[in-house]
């Protein structure tokens, strides 16, 4: 028989990279094979692609992709145990992934019902080991589902439904699988995936080790630096006339933090108070109100801003009105145009008694193109237990936009976020706001000087200061912290703070 001949019987299987002309296939191949769940959409798919291309497998016969899984790498210790699908896959658009990060983490593997006796899914989970031996990553980590758990949860919890898949009394089509592919059990995950209705919203976490892993030993193994570059502002209260010039007072910093290349730009709390300024009502609650019918257009200033100037903005704060109730909001506007909000979570007894102003109930972490971060106005920075938690979900750098009144309240904010920097080795950042509303009630006198405060090591700055403004003067101030440096400084042998926790005599939970 010769070659030609020999040919018609021949079925190549592929195994290659996804690629751009492959979306189209991969979305119906997840709609066949997960038919009750939300597949990729094209913005997903493309951003895999671009951010980790190598992660992102197919495998095809006679030119049709029948199984593919997706990828992205991350430090999983910067993870909270009890994390979500949309956490750790950034809602599904992996501008999480981080190469310097140890582990290999599995979004997603589906192989075509007709194609389920060739063994397609072995391959697909072992280009994925090869992939993690080729980038010597650590482990690999997949959240996994068990579909067969809807059959058994009127019988036994989740915990034991993978005890008996284990010990093979059970079979579960992905769990039992995984088990056969090396991967071991780590842990429950609750609520995991919300359309994943046969497992309950329950997932598996597990592990399957690189045995060939080395560990990076040597400096020059780490990245040099990541340094971002910090533009704190130090506002003035002063009076306008309009929404115009508070526009122009706001967009001269941010031209300036911009003219420096910074990453970010901090305003204080209240900023917005200064509209009261031009709003003639005397009455503190009736002002705040009226405050908060400005809403729409603060936003879009500080995003036009944040794109037009190329920096990430902390805006500050301004009050925002939902449900007939007041909140005081921070808002982070990115420079890709995306925004997210902090609720204050601690209010203070003015804020309550003069604006009727009320608690957030909801504590973030967000990332940026610079690294995890947080926001904390004013008085939460206060309260250790905040700055502990989002340390522990990855937080490297809290910002904290305040407004005092007087010396002895603004000290509270200072040490306090100094001692936050120390006690989680993170970086944190406040600004403050000077000058004075002389016929505003509740927002008369100043007293701030904003900083940049560091762990205190041989690291960092010799008194943890990276940068300080002048007491009570309207300014900025500008300064680089490195990241790369707060990395290997958390994994040192000297002061650990946060690592060295004595986690088995005590612990530390959010409710949501």
């Amino acid at each position: 028989m010769t070659s030609e001949q020999i040919s018609q019987f021949e079925t190549k299987i592929i195994i290659r990279n996804i690629e751009q002309k492959d979306f189209g296939q991969i979305i119906e191949l997840q709609k066949i094979c997960f038919p009750n769940m939300k597949p990729w959409q094209i913005d997903q798919m493309e951003s895999h692609t671009r951010i980790f291309p190598e992660g992102q497998i197919c495998v095809e016969i006679d030119g049709e992709i029948i199984g593919s899984c997706s990828s992205l790498i991350v430090n999983f210790d910067h993870y909270v145990e009890q994390h979500t699908y949309a956490e750790i896959t950034d809602k599904g658009y992996i501008r999480n992934h981080n190469p310097r990060g140890e582990n290999l983490y599995g979004m997603e593997v589906m192989v075509h019902p007709e194609y389920r006796r060739m063994k397609i899914g072995r391959r697909l989970y072992e280009a994925r080991k090869r992939l993690a031996e080729k980038l010597n990553l650590k482990s690999i980590i997949v959240g996994g589902r068990i579909p067969g758990y809807h059959n058994y949860s009127d019988k036994m919890s989740p915990r034991e439904y993978a005890e008996e898949v284990l010990q093979q009394n059970i079979y579960d089509p992905v769990l039992t699988f995984q088990m056969m592919n090396g991967f071991t059990l780590k842990r429950i995950l609750i609520n995991y995936l919300p359309d994943d209705e046969e497992s309950e919203h329950f997932a598996a976490l597990l592990e399957w080790n690189n045995i060939d892993y080395k560990p990076y030993i040597s400096k020059i193994h780490y990245k040099q630096s990541f340094p971002v570059r910090v533009c704190v502002i130090q506002y003035m209260l002063k009076k306008i006339d309009s929404f115009e010039e508070f526009a122009t007072q706001c967009e001269h910093y941010v031209d300036v933090a911009s003219d420096y290349k910074s990453d970010f730009a901090v305003f204080p709390e209240n900023i917005s108070m200064q509209l009261l300024s031009f709003l003639e009502e005397r009455s503190p609650s009736l002002a705040i109100r009226k405050l908060s019918t400005f809403t729409d257009q603060y936003i879009e200033l500080f995003t036009e801003f944040a794109v037009k100037y190329n920096v990430n903005i902390i805006g500050g704060s301004h009050f925002v009105e939902n449900n007939n109730r007041l909140y005081n909001v921070a808002h982070l506007f990115r420079r890709d145009g995306s925004i997210e909000q902090q609720y204050k979570l601690h209010i203070s007894p003015n804020e309550r008694r003069w604006w009727g102003i009320n608690g957030g109930m909801q504590l973030e972490v967000f990332d940026t193109d610079c690294g995890k971060i947080s926001i904390q106005l004013g008085s939460d920075i206060e309260f250790p237990e905040i700055s502990r938690i989002v340390a522990e979900e990855g937080a490297q750098m809290i910002f904290v936009p305040f407004c005092t009144e007087d010396r002895q309240t603004f000290l509270r904010v200072k040490y306090c976020a100094q001692a936050r920097a120390i006690e989680n080795q993170v970086f944190v950042v406040t600004s403050g706001t000077v000058g004075n509303l002389t016929h505003v009630d509740n927002v008369d006198i100043q007293y701030a000087q904003s900083g940049i405060y560091t762990p205190a090591d041989f690291s960092f700055p010799r008194d943890g200061i990276a940068g300080e403004c002048s007491e009570n003067t309207e300014t900025v101030i500008m300064a680089e912290v490195d990241l790369e440096v707060l990395q290997r400084y958390r994994k040192s042998n000297d002061v650990l703070t946060f690592r060295d926790r004595r986690t088995d005599i005590y612990s530390l939970q959010i409710r949501s």
